[in-house]
């Protein structure tokens, strides 16, 4: 469905930041009326306030786009949070543009998004990107971190010969298939004895990440596959770079922010209206459980 802001449609307004600096018969006073009215619109969308509603679960994730700041061309970071509402509708909750994925950049995101009030938040996934784990400590204290597992499974293969990649990493992927929190504990330690015998240092990344591949284990079975990954920022990242590609080079990391700022409008505007809940209410309800009926050992064991 074709998007409007001010009467401009948002596929328009691709072009026209495409076509910035370029001879199009607009004039710049046209062109810096519309950017104007739609940086207002994406700073309400940023700044709107959110303390009305709890998040138990917030993703967290990155894409790179590039843009000139000065007389460089430097690789710019989309960062998004998407969280997961109480009804178990999704929501696009902030987004920023900065150089890097430093632990300043993360902390000064996650403060700002926390200021606007999102309560209730129990579980963030993300990567293990630089600076993030930190910040999250910071600015979601009290929550758990779901490190992401495909992403923690490539750190894994990168430090195995290829050809035993396959091998191993079938044997890890055994933990995640089983019924119960029980079987998962049980697998891990068992897959840990086993790659101790032939991949010393892949049991040594298993044993210094089991709190973090195994946080799920604290939530409702029904969610397992959709929090042990960003899968909810799969699709969203990879809409922000079809659209930014076709822009390549964006004269300024405003330009980019305007652009991905939009994308994202639309993708919570188009979870807003769908009927379909990223998770039912009936499961969502379960983390309202007592500690004791979801109580799970070694959960925090050291």
């Amino acid at each position: 469905m074709e998007a409007y802001v001010h009467g401009v449609s948002t596929r328009k307004v691709d072009d026209l930041v495409k076509a910035l600096g370029a001879d199009t018969g607009i004039s710049k006073s046209e062109v810096s009326r519309i950017c104007a009215n739609l940086d207002e619109d994406v700073a309400a969308f940023r700044d709107r306030p959110l303390a009305d509603t709890t998040y138990p679960y917030v993703f967290l994730d990155a894409t790179y786009c590039k843009a000139r700041v000065g007389r460089r061309v430097v690789s710019q970071a989309v960062v998004v949070a998407i969280g997961v509402a109480a009804d178990g509708r999704r929501e696009v909750l902030g987004f920023e543009v900065g150089e890097t994925e430093s632990q300043p950049f993360w902390t000064s995101f996650l403060r700002s998004l926390k200021a606007r009030g999102p309560g209730g938040v129990k579980l963030v996934i993300s990567d293990a990107h630089t600076g993030l784990i930190a910040a999250i400590e910071t600015g979601f204290a009290g929550a758990s971190w779901q490190r992401r597992r495909v992403h923690f499974m490539r750190n894994v293969l990168s430090n195995v010969p290829k050809a035993s990649g396959p091998m191993v990493a079938s044997i890890i992927r055994t933990i995640f298939t089983q019924p119960d929190t029980e079987h998962v504990f049980a697998q891990f330690h068992e897959v840990v004895r086993m790659l101790t015998r032939s991949h010393a240092k892949i049991a040594d990344m298993l044993e210094n990440a089991k709190i973090d591949i195994r946080a799920f284990c604290g939530f409702p079975q029904q969610h397992w596959r959709q929090i042990w990954s960003t899968n909810p920022l799969e699709r969203v990242n990879k809409e922000i770079k079809r659209r930014t590609d076709v822009v390549g080079t964006f004269p300024n990391p405003a330009a980019l922010l305007r652009l991905a700022g939009h994308v994202l409008i639309e993708q919570h505007d188009e979870w807003d209206g769908a009927d379909r809940r990223y998770f039912s209410e009936h499961s969502m309800k379960l983390l309202t459980a007592t500690h004791e009926e979801v109580a799970i050992p070694e959960l925090n064991a050291a």
